[in-house]
């Protein structure tokens, strides 16, 4: 017999109160989902996390009692292996980047449908790394020009990538075509176009020369997140 998923429970810290009683609402009619509790600060958040216990910790970015970052850095820092995810209305570019630094797990942005909530805060539960779809171009253009200005990110480990898919990066890299690349993997040239698009549609690129300079800059830096889903992909 089938044993059922556990619950997730939810810890939600959000300092606006109709924000905070609304999406605790919407959220409570779903069985798998259990809101263990909800704060409008998160000064009682180590402790609260000791009592309750959270699988997810949902927290608003611009909490005014206290910094999130340094939020999310103390409870990483407490309880390595929690999972949080950031809300915002207009994250900044350099917010998510450092708050992925910092060890957070997803964003949920406050105009989400319910689904794409319900979707991003099951996904980070079962361990996935998620960004809303909408902002994957911004991200992973920010994430590349930091890389460039500070040599210590390797951006082509902060996307999921096959090992197929970083052998044929370096092979465009190496300018040579579908069909070259075909012969050398012995694989056809209607798979290498597969994995040309999906290397093209993960890392936010338009074309093959973008790839070729993308891998000349990845060479030289370090990684930053072991993988980032997409929600909507």
């Amino acid at each position: 017999m089938k044993k059922n998923k556990a619950k997730i429970r939810l810890l939600l810290i959000e300092d606006n109160k109709i924000l905070r009683s609304g999406m605790a609402a919407l959220l409570k009619p779903h069985l798998d989902i259990n809101i263990v509790s909800t704060s409008g600060n998160s000064e009682s958040t180590i402790l609260q996390i000791h009592k309750l216990k959270p699988n997810v910790i949902l927290i608003d970015l611009g909490l005014r009692s206290r910094n999130s970052l340094h939020m999310v850095e103390a409870v990483k820092k407490e309880f390595p292996d929690s999972k949080l995810i950031v809300m915002d209305l207009v994250p900044v570019h350099a917010d998510i980047l450092q708050f992925i630094k910092a060890g957070a797990s997803g964003f949920i942005l406050k105009n989400a449908t319910l689904d794409e909530f319900l979707a991003i805060i099951r996904s980070v539960s079962e361990g996935e790394k998620v960004l809303p779809e909408n902002l994957t171009d911004s991200l992973f253009t920010q994430i590349i020009e930091f890389a460039i200005k500070k040599g210590d990110v390797k951006v082509k480990d902060a996307v999921r990538m096959t090992k197929r898919e970083k052998e044929i990066i370096v092979l465009i890299s190496d300018a040579l075509t579908n069909k070259e690349i075909a012969s050398k993997l012995n694989i056809s040239a209607f798979t290498v176009k597969s994995h040309v698009h999906n290397i093209l549609e993960k890392l936010a690129l338009h074309s093959r020369l973008e790839v070729a300079n993308f891998n000349a800059n990845g060479e030289t830096i370090k990684s930053i997140a072991d993988s980032i889903s997409i929600i909507g992909n």
